[in-house]
């Protein structure tokens, strides 16, 4: 029996699979990466955002290059190795190209308490709202579905509550590793539009504008693969067939 989720398609396609063509020669900075994962897109956003060079190495979870195991034991995407060591885990690496790229566009507010602030809502999507989604989608009794849309709905209007008004992004004009953070859930709402009963316009009316804002920015637009490839492997956690390695990290927050 095959593994349950070796439906992965091995590269990014559509638009994304333009941005790995953009970034295939070699740089300081390679970035490791799984298209599928969205983990990865959220650091994959914060580098385009930045529009500093990196090389992109798509990272096959089955067969994962000895080079690779050799600077990062931990198999973990997004990684990025510069001057031969690794770095790992999305939110880190975030910050990390923020030290790395001085003179790029900044992603943080200069402001240390508006810093602060950022940090505080990045680190409730990450431990509160990424993991309420997944819950979402793993459900299978109807009963449960319908509670933990509500928790996600109330999960969604307290960080709604904080958009800056006016927006359109979380700080106001300007968009930062808050938005970076959370757009690749935005971005894959459709599944649980789909198959749990959610809408965006459900958890009000100032979240329903933010998506729209995330949803159509270039950096996201530009790292999103075609649906038919996620919808390969959201079936099966939608069914709670797979509760493989990728499955556990997406439900419980953590990268892959």
């Amino acid at each position: 029996m095959s593994h349950p989720d070796a439906v992965i398609h091995d590269r990014a396609t559509g638009v994304a699979a333009d941005t790995v063509a953009k970034h295939a020669e070699p740089q300081p900075l390679v970035f490791y990466a799984g298209w599928f994962c969205p983990f990865v897109q959220r650091s994959w956003i914060a580098l385009e955002e930045k529009g500093v060079p990196y090389q992109y190495k798509e990272v096959n979870p089955y067969k994962k290059e000895p080079h690779f195991l050799a600077i990062n034991p931990k198999g973990l995407v997004p990684s990025a190795e510069v001057h031969g060591k690794a770095l790992y885990e999305s939110l880190v690496l975030n910050e990390f190209f923020e030290d790395f790229f001085p003179d790029a566009p900044k992603l943080l507010p200069e402001d240390p308490v508006e810093k602060a602030r950022a940090r505080i809502w990045i680190d409730y999507i990450a431990k509160t709202i990424v993991p309420a989604f997944m819950r979402l989608v793993m459900a299978q009794d109807p009963a449960e579905q319908s509670k933990l849309l509500n928790d996600y709905y109330d999960a969604l209007k307290k960080y709604a509550e904080q958009i800056a008004p006016g927006g359109p992004y979380f700080l106001g004009p300007k968009f930062s590793l808050v938005d970076a953070t959370i757009a690749p859930w935005v971005v894959r709402d459709y599944i649980i539009t789909e198959h749990r009963g959610y809408t965006r316009s459900a958890a009000g009316e100032a979240w329903e504008k933010y998506s729209q804002a995330i949803e159509t920015r270039d950096s996201i637009v530009n790292t999103a693969s075609e649906k038919q490839y996620y919808a390969q492997i959201y079936a099966r956690y939608l069914k709670n067939e797979a509760m493989s390695e990728f499955a556990k990290a997406l439900r419980q927050g953590k990268s892959f």
